[in-house]
């Protein structure tokens, strides 16, 4: 028997993962929580083989760094991450805080399945949208090209905290002018078209910390 265990901030989202996980005659749930600290406080009673984790929107510095310290804590701790938004996962800081399984919050009932089983005999999953993302961002990284400046790296984390071209110059002593320029280097570099389009590649590339 695979015992699961469901964390989610929403009411809704616990109960729809429960009720998914019971489907399966092998699986049963041993506890839930609507947060890290409650989980925290549940693992030692309750010894889930597998946690499912969905936490919405909210995956800040602090939540790799939680999940880190209870990964260190705790043996043989095995994450599944359900996310909105699989361009936001550092592939390398989850699988070094103990996730082994990253899937969109769009996933059927049998992938979530799959998924448990899978990770409960040590395998790491991947959804296919997120191999896309990863190879998309080796291919950023490995093409010399693309390699931005101290300067235009500058620029990207100040855009990417909505800042315009006047507030960037403002704030880095420069002139407009310069700060087109940079900014026009950056969309080459980047292969992008728009502000949106290069702050979301910036954030794909773990320059920029939304």
């Amino acid at each position: 028997m695979i015992r699961v265990m469901v964390v989610a901030t929403s009411g809704v989202v616990r109960a729809g993962l429960s009720a998914v996980v019971t489907t399966n005659p092998l699986m049963t749930v041993v506890a839930s929580a609507a947060d890290l600290d409650t989980l925290a406080s549940e693992i030692g009673r309750s010894q889930p083989d597998v946690i499912l984790l969905d936490l919405g929107n909210n995956l800040q510095q602090s939540v790799w760094e939680k999940l880190l310290l209870l990964n260190e804590q705790q043996d043989s701790l095995r994450f599944i991450l359900i996310v909105e938004e699989l361009a936001r996962i550092d592939l390398e800081v989850a699988l070094r805080s103990g996730v082994r399984g990253i899937l969109p919050n769009t996933s059927t009932e049998s992938e979530i399945v799959a998924a448990v089983e899978a990770v409960a005999c040590g395998l790491v999953v991947l959804h296919p949208d997120a191999i896309e993302l990863v190879y998309r961002r080796e291919k950023l990284v490995d093409n010399p090209v693309q390699t931005l400046t101290p300067r235009e790296i500058e620029v990207l984390v100040l855009l990417g905290s909505g800042l315009g071209n006047k507030q960037i110059a403002k704030s880095l002593h420069v002139s407009e002018h310069t700060v087109k320029f940079h900014l026009s280097s950056i969309f080459q570099k980047l292969g992008v078209s728009t502000r949106t389009e290069a702050v979301t590649v910036g954030v794909r590339l773990g320059l920029i910390m939304l």
